[in-house]
């Protein structure tokens, strides 16, 4: 029997309809005559859903207790013994409760898989494995549920289940995913619009990621190597000149045209430097191409239409974006251009686009101006020029007959080698003067077959000549040699101002500069290296690429910054004259890793500061704060200890009740002192077990009134996993601070509920209630909000309370209470495996 096919419906949040989806396409099977059974589906009494249950057959669920509570999960032996072609699994992400079968329900699923039967099974992009984080950071919420992403990779079928933010909202808001006295929790928390618009996306992105899995994976089975224009990726090929912004724009409008496109512009200088490259232009395309959302590349390539097609094709570019070609029309017998040559050469997977613009046909200068080093191609022209042509014209002249004359015959052979110095350079004009001189001698001067010269006026015509050559060969020469230098050094200013702008962007990160080192000089792999002593280890500061460099020894190039600083790179041996401007990124290198151990430092000394500050407000407290009560204790015992006075026994008690307060208060504020001081140090270390709230909450409120808290604690809430004593001080701080603004007459609500893998407890009081602005500023050291008293304490109640929450994996806020006051919210991690009591917002599988 072969393996079973699985289908998942994946949703961004819950509520989005995975489940009634898959109970959709359960009855479609069924109407069509497919054996399909339920295994396990929660409808979580939601209406729609639970009416969709019926006319399917579910199977039996396995009882198991635990924690003295009768709990149900999935029979897996029951469903294989009843042996359906395909089977119902709702929420694989489940955690199964201790004693089932298998840990994880995904694991049930694979049995399933395993035995041939087909499952259709849910899932939220949250539960992924390899998202925990991302989730986390967008939501605040840790998922302990979750399924390892090739699981769910491994599917025969993943379909995407989809819904706006606000649509689902308005869901919320009508009940239709949970009871009514959860709606504005759920709403204010999980289901806030940027959350879900988030997770929203995420979804969308990884199902997309998975579809060009599926594709690529289709591909390679049938062998299809050209590229399919799945995902458009436009390269804008940039010269510097002002048409740019007309490509860059171009493109946007091209890639608007289609989901998901990118941008990317790339500007190839040749080694040697590029003429009319304004940095000032390319500075505002940079902006201009990062303003429409693409990237900004800049690469060193001596053969611009080679460089531009290896680079989208290294990206797996579908297209290329071009501009119509500067140069006049008679410039064209230098060669097709570089837009001609990349259509030519990009092939059946690139499309190449010609844009017209404003410059097109204004010239851009003679090929000879712009002054490159000569390239192979060039130099062997040049041999050709000055060894070949001279054997031509001497078969020309030979053939056609007629007299000439030696002058004009000399003249041609000049022409040979001026042509042989434009275009190879100094050796082989002399290697074609040279070789003319002998071909004119034996030739073409008297006696005419014999390398000999009987007219002396012919001995002067052919040294008249060589003189002649050789002084044009190295006029040439020097002048490319100029315009080389002149040129290079325009390549080498473009490259340090794209550094320097890189740093006035903010660019500063280590990561960044050598990855711009990398893409810069086209390198594999870039390091930099660091020791303490010529004699200690090299260590890896920062690195970028797939090769790992230990060693400068065991680079390609090295770059030395100072003495005990290397920049190491791999990939190619530069030649020469890149060093220099190579010098320049390893000199920038050494200061953004400088300045990076400065602002860690710099961080160190405001941690220093903060705590001196708090030092300060410390001293301050026990200057004032703590004498309070202890002048209040010593009056009492001075007066009890006074023989003047004879006290009565009411007296004496309401004396003795004055002490017994003042040294409560007293000891509070020492209490809280010493726990602040713990978490300054962090030395706070929770002792972390699974308890009730309700072994914690009513002894937390030991400090205040009998008749000033009301509290609502479920029984039937899961445990949580905290440390005790501190949740207890936590609760207790925030409970008196609570009746301290609050109304004598109106009583602190304290309730607590239970919302997916977290417990939250909320602290709700009436009082003045505290601004927007100021909701995090009390939860500072030393900090007291309004005109509150010097004797109601030392402002380190709230924030002795969150240092504790949070060393328990917690959270604190505050919120406003509606109608006037404030509300803290205090979150707290539930034990994982157990049933929620109350709606999951963050697990359950949606209707």
């Amino acid at each position: 029997m072969g393996r079973g096919k699985l289908r998942i419906y994946v949703g961004s949040a819950p509520g989005v309809g995975k489940t009634y989806a898959m109970l959709s396409e359960a009855h479609r099977r069924v109407e069509r005559g497919t054996d399909c059974v339920v295994a396990f589906v929660e409808h979580h009494d939601r209406p729609r859903t639970e009416v969709f249950l019926h006319g399917l057959e579910q199977i039996r669920r396995h009882e198991l207790e635990y924690r003295g509570a009768a709990l149900t999960e999935m029979d897996v032996d029951a469903v294989l013994e009843r042996a359906p072609a395909v089977a119902l699994v709702d929420e694989m992400a489940h955690t199964n409760v201790p004693g089932s079968r298998n840990a994880k329900r995904w694991q049930d699923v694979e049995e399933l898989l395993a035995a041939g039967i087909d499952v259709i099974s849910t899932v939220n992009i949250q539960h992924l494995e390899s998202l925990g984080d991302v989730v986390e950071s967008i939501t605040g919420v840790r998922q302990r549920e979750t399924v390892p992403d090739e699981v769910v990779r491994r599917a025969d079928q993943i379909e995407l289940v989809d819904m706006s933010p606000q649509a689902l909202r308005r869901r919320m808001a009508h009940g239709n995913i949970y009871q009514p006295d959860k709606v504005d929790a759920a709403l204010s928390n999980y289901f806030r619009p940027g959350n879900l618009t988030a997770l929203r996306e995420l979804a969308l992105l990884w199902v997309a990621d998975r579809v060009d899995e599926y594709l690529q994976q289709y591909r390679g089975e049938h062998n299809i190597r050209s590229t399919w224009q799945a995902r458009e990726r436009i390269v804008v090929g940039l010269t510097g000149g002002a048409e740019g912004r007309t490509l860059i724009r171009r493109a946007a409008r091209m890639g608007a045209k289609g989901s998901g496109s990118e941008i990317l512009a790339v500007y190839i200088a040749r080694s040697d430097g590029l003429t009319a490259a304004s940095p000032k232009e390319l500075a505002v395309q940079r902006t201009l191409v990062e303003d429409l959302g693409g990237t900004f590349h800049h690469v060193i390539g001596d053969d611009i239409p080679g460089s531009l097609l290896e680079f989208a094709r290294g990206v797996n570019a579908t297209q290329i974006v071009l501009g119509s070609s500067r140069r006049k029309s008679w410039q064209y017998i230098f060669g097709p251009g570089v837009g001609a040559t990349v259509a030519r050469e990009s092939g059946p997977d690139l499309d190449v686009h010609i844009v017209t613009h404003d410059a097109v046909g204004k010239g851009r200068g003679l090929p000879v101006a712009r002054g490159a080093r000569l390239g192979r191609s060039r130099i062997a022209s040049g041999w050709v020029v000055g060894i070949g042509g001279p054997v031509l014209l001497s078969l020309s002249l030979i053939h056609l007959g007629g007299d000439l004359g030696l002058a004009n015959q000399m003249l041609l052979f000049l022409a040979l080698t001026v042509a042989a110095a434009m275009l190879g350079g100094l050796r082989p004009a002399l290697a074609s003067a040279a070789f003319g001189s002998m071909l004119l001698n034996y030739y073409f001067t008297e006696p005419e077959h014999e390398f000999l010269i009987s007219a002396p006026r012919n001995i002067v015509s052919i040294l008249v000549f060589v003189g002649v050559a050789v002084a044009v060969a190295s006029v040439v020469d020097l002048a490319a040699r100029r315009t080389h230098q002149a040129a290079r050094l325009r390549a080498e200013s473009e490259i340090l101002s794209f550094l320097a702008g890189s740093v006035l962007r903010g660019e500063t990160t280590l990561d960044a500069l050598l990855e711009r080192v990398r893409e810069t000089f086209g390198m594999e792999s870039v390091a930099l290296l660091e020791r303490e002593s010529d004699v200690e280890p090299w260590v890896c500061a920062g690195s970028v690429g797939p090769r790992h460099l230990g060693r400068p020894e065991d680079a390609d190039v090295d770059m030395p910054v100072g003495d005990h600083m290397a920049l190491a790179l791999s990939g190619r041996v530069l030649p020469a004259e890149d060093r220099r401007v190579l010098g320049a990124f390893a000199a920038q290198a050494a200061v953004v890793l400088d300045r990076q151990r400065l602002q860690s430092e710099a961080q160190q000394a405001r941690t220093l500061a903060e705590g001196n500050r708090i030092r300060t407000a410390l001293l301050a407290a026990v200057s004032h704060d703590l004498r309070t009560p202890l002048a209040a204790i010593k009056a009492a015992v001075s007066s009890l200890r006074s023989d003047d006075v004879a006290w009565s026994p009411q007296d004496r008690a309401e004396l003795l009740a004055g002490i017994e307060d003042g040294a409560d208060r007293l000891n509070h504020l020492v209490g809280n002192l010493l726990d602040m001081s713990r978490l300054q140090t962090g030395t706070v270390n929770p002792l972390i077990r699974e308890i009730d709230l309700d072994e914690v909450v009513p002894m937390a409120l030991g400090g205040v009134p009998d008749d000033s808290v009301e509290l609502d604690i479920p029984e039937t809430l899961p445990m949580v996993a905290v440390d005790k004593g501190l949740l207890e001080r936590a609760v207790a701080n925030i409970v008196e601070n609570a009746v301290k603004y609050s109304p004598v007459e109106t009583a602190v609500t304290v309730a607590a509920s239970a919302l997916g893998d977290r417990v939250e407890v909320r602290v709700v009081d009436r009082g003045p209630g505290v601004p927007d602005d100021g909701k995090e500023n009390i939860f500072e050291p030393f900090q007291r909000y309004g005109d509150a008293p010097r004797g109601a304490g030392v402002g380190l109640g709230l924030a002795v309370a969150r240092g504790f929450v949070e060393s328990m994996s917690g959270t604190l806020n505050a919120e406003d209470t509606p109608g006037g006051g404030l509300t803290m919210v205090l979150t707290l991690p539930a034990v994982p495996g157990q049933p929620p009591a109350r709606p999951d917002l963050s697990a359950q599988v949606t209707s």
